[in-house]
């Protein structure tokens, strides 16, 4: 049976959910034909000659693209059976299967394509109500991922390292799902909690073949590298051992960065080249309603903790949510400044906006309830606004300034610097925030030491906070000091 896979969008690296299910897929005897519409465009013949069209849904970006592209697909091919699968797929069953999606999969979802397949092989032509679970926790055998048909890893993103020079990116995963239950986090209403491990065998035949390929670096896509901490630690010593020069990028929580730390000089030692955590805020109240597991003292000791054992850092943050006010985003802006960590925060996570997503862990907040609008079937959100304007506004206007200076290839220390001029611009609009169940906190205390005695002093910093904390530039300054992959890792 001929089989189209679908990937709209994936952070610019080679589809694993593409090359995984193509392997099992093939095995079992079909025609498979993957198509990476963030390279390359719809075929229009792929798609006429396909039995079963498959999507990819690992993220809210694709899911919203893959929703444009469904409509051409059924045109093209009104026959053919539709299937969505990956984390995004079961959380948007209903708005899907009114696109005319007939089987969802969500989880561990490679068994249940090569199910669909078998019984689609055994039936006569038409859509058929699905039969396979639409979430899958199997403990799965699996196999190596097949990549031919996809692009090159050359036309994916790079690994940008500090003098200037590129090196190839390939992509694995050797885990999926998540021990922790954090509220915003999109893998939660799929794992519930629980995580599955790709066998370490399979991993490092993944990686050989991207070596083979031209990969100078792997980005490894767990969700948290330290699920298994056990498992992680056995991968990238057999890598380093069989592939002393390849580098690599995992994610890993905060908490388990923390308790895990004897382990860390094994990350440097075998290569990685930094880690990416979601810090997600500074305010432990927000941390708090998020359910991260770390708070603000926790992640400070952390950046000291990384400085020792020589590891990069690479923090992410939803920084604007409805608990967010004016002062808490300049101590975020202060804060990451006083630690010497602008370069190694990419600048769209300035500007990142918390998503409701449907299935949300947040609507089991009472004040979350009471907030959220009407859900947004285009943008796949609950959509919400802040109690003060203001804070609207700097995100909408820190986006479009990052997008446009990002673009012109502006520097981390020249977007910062305009993000702090964006910042006190909002702090001298004089529109009043409006009232909305989400209660009004009292402002952090960001004061420096001066004017925390002095009201008239700590009144002005309060209406106009002082100059951008960073010293200006350097004339010949690079782009940024740390390696950095050329599409950033976001939700």
């Amino acid at each position: 049976m001929n089989v189209l896979l679908i990937s709209t969008y994936e952070l610019g690296r080679q589809p694993f959910g593409l090359a995984s299910p193509a392997a099992w897929l093939r095995a079992a005897g079909n025609q498979v034909r993957a198509l990476d519409l963030s390279r390359d465009p719809l075929s229009e013949d792929a798609v006429r000659a396909a039995r079963l069209i498959c999507f990819y849904l690992p993220m809210h970006t694709a899911t919203r693209l893959a929703m444009g592209v469904i409509p051409r697909v059924r045109e093209l091919n009104p026959s053919a059976d539709l299937c969505a699968y990956g984390l995004y797929a079961p959380v948007n069953a209903q708005l899907l299967r009114k696109m005319g999606v007939a089987t969802i999969l969500g989880g561990e979802f490679e068994e249940g394509l090569v199910s669909l397949s078998r019984r689609l092989a055994a039936a006569p032509s038409g859509v058929h109500p699905q039969a396979e679970p639409e979430i899958s926790l199997a403990r799965q055998r699996f196999l190596v991922p097949d990549r031919n048909g996809l692009p090159p890893l050359d036309r994916y993103a790079r690994l940008t390292l500090p003098e200037g020079s590129t090196q190839v990116v390939g992509y694995t995963e050797a885990s999926r799902g998540c021990k922790h239950l954090c509220r915003h986090c999109p893998i939660v209403p799929v794992y519930n909690g629980a995580f599955r491990v790709v066998q370490q065998e399979v991993v490092l035949e993944d990686i050989r073949r991207q070596v083979a390929a031209g990969a100078q670096h792997i980005t490894f896509g767990d969700p948290d590298f330290f699920n298994g901490p056990a498992h992680a630690l056995a991968i990238v010593r057999a890598l380093h051992r069989e592939h002393p020069a390849l580098t690599y990028d995992v994610t890993i929580k905060v908490e388990h960065l923390l308790r895990h730390a004897d382990e860390l000089p094994v990350l440097r030692e075998t290569g990685c080249a930094f880690v990416t955590t979601a810090v997600e805020s500074l305010d432990d109240r927000v941390l708090a309603l998020l359910a991260k597991g770390h708070t603000r003292a926790d992640f400070l000791r952390l950046v000291d903790v990384m400085r020792e054992a020589r590891l990069f850092l690479v923090p992410t943050f939803v920084a604007f949510t409805p608990w967010l006010t004016l002062e808490s985003y300049e101590d975020l802006l202060r804060t990451l400044a006083r630690l010497d960590l602008v370069e190694c925060v990419p600048p769209v996570q300035l500007a990142i906006r918390l998503l409701i997503p449907a299935g949300s862990r947040l609507l089991e907040l009472p004040e979350v309830r009471a907030l959220a609008g009407p859900f947004d079937e285009q943008a796949l959100t609950w959509r919400w606004l802040h109690p003060d304007p203001r804070v609207d506004q700097l995100q909408r206007d820190l986006e479009g300034m990052i997008a446009r200076l990002a673009k012109s290839g502006a520097s981390r220390r020249a977007i910062f610097t305009e993000a702090w001029r964006l910042l006190r611009q909002a702090r001298h609009d004089k529109r009043e925030g409006t009232a909305s169940a989400v209660p009004q906190r009292t402002p952090l205390n960001l004061s420096s030491r001066a004017s925390a005695t002095d009201p008239a002093a700590r009144e002005k910093e309060r209406v106009d906070p002082p100059e951008c904390p960073l010293p200006p530039a350097p004339p010949a300054a690079a782009r940024c000091t740390i390696p950095y992959l050329t599409e950033p890792w976001y939700c």
